[in-house]
């Protein structure tokens, strides 16, 4: 590990420094700094800033950036009104880790790709302009959907996952006092040719807050594939809430993680589900939609079958088709 400053912050503007990198928990920065894949010269520690809070707002629930994982996962309202939310943290990294891991943290956390964590290889994500070498190489955990010729690297969060399904925002402040609320969708970024610029996180600015809408209607859950039974990443993950009337179903909302680089989800494959009687046949249609786009890179093709699995079984548990 190289040398470098360390800075407490006593006030949001201490830590908004544009030089300076943020730490909080530190489950994934301190690891990439021992690798050298992160290299900053001044560390801001957060942690006394407060941002710890869940509050019930009229039509939301608002989750401080500096609630623990842990914390998040075993809180009242966040089990009662958010199962999958509750569930998807569980099913990441270990005890240990969700007991120091923050919200704003695990939103940025970086890829686990190994060709990203190795800096004798070329990347185009910590390194624009050298190559991906995930590319033709191993790629077990990489991505089917979104990708491009510069990145096939999968977003790690489980966590993101579920906020994805439950239209979570991101509350951001910046050193000018001014504040913005982003959607996933417009907070995290696909690749394209630019891989290294994961989030729309300016330089100055930091996340303080997420903001979950209302739960949706009907049942909730969340399903992770993986190699092992616990402190693995995602092969597939899927977080859904799905409501059925009168035998049809009145509303879907599915994202999945393991597939893309990015929290993924499809509005056209949750659109055809709406109206429609639950059956194996609609659910494999849902899935063509999904999976239209879908690439294998000779490792990973063995995730579109899976993730065509995961979408049947996942919708006929919330639907009881």
């Amino acid at each position: 590990m190289k040398p470098f400053d360390y800075i407490r912050a006593e006030t949001p503007a201490d830590a908004m420094r544009a030089d300076a990198r943020i730490i909080a928990g530190g489950t994934n920065l301190l690891d990439l700094m021992k690798l050298q894949v992160e290299t900053p010269s001044t560390l801001v520690d957060v942690t006394r800033l407060g941002m710890t809070e869940i509050e019930r707002a009229e039509n939301s629930t608002r989750i401080g950036a500096l609630v623990t994982n842990s914390d998040l996962a075993a809180d009242p309202t966040i089990r009662q009104r958010y199962p999958m939310l509750s569930r998807a943290l569980l099913a990441g990294a270990s005890g240990q880790l969700r007991n120091k891991a923050t919200t704003g943290g695990n939103l940025l956390q970086r890829t686990r790709c190994p060709y990203f964590t190795d800096i004798s290889q070329p990347c185009n994500k910590r390194e624009p302009g050298s190559g991906c070498r995930a590319q033709g190489g191993y790629t077990r955990l990489h991505a089917i959907l979104g990708a491009s010729e510069h990145c096939i690297a999968t977003h790690p969060s489980d966590m993101a996952v579920a906020m994805r399904a439950l239209d979570a925002r991101v509350e951001i402040e910046s050193n000018d006092g001014a504040t913005r609320i982003l959607t996933f969708d417009e907070f995290y970024n696909l690749p394209g040719d630019t891989p290294e610029k994961e989030t729309n996180l300016a330089p100055g600015e930091l996340i303080v807050a997420v903001h979950l809408p209302d739960p949706p209607a009907g049942r909730q859950t969340y399903r992770k594939v993986r190699d092992r039974s616990s402190y693995a990443f995602a092969l597939v993950s899927m977080a859904a809430a799905v409501a059925v009337e009168q035998g049809r179903i009145a509303s879907a909302a599915m994202a999945f993680g393991g597939v893309a680089h990015r929290p993924w989800r499809s509005p056209d494959a949750e659109a055809a589900l709406v109206g429609r009687e639950p059956s194996a046949e609609l659910f494999d249609e849902a899935a063509d939609i999904l999976l239209a786009d879908a690439r294998g890179q000779g490792g990973n093709d063995f995730k579109i079958p899976l993730t065509r699995r995961v979408v049947k079984a996942v919708l006929t548990e919330l639907t009881g088709a």
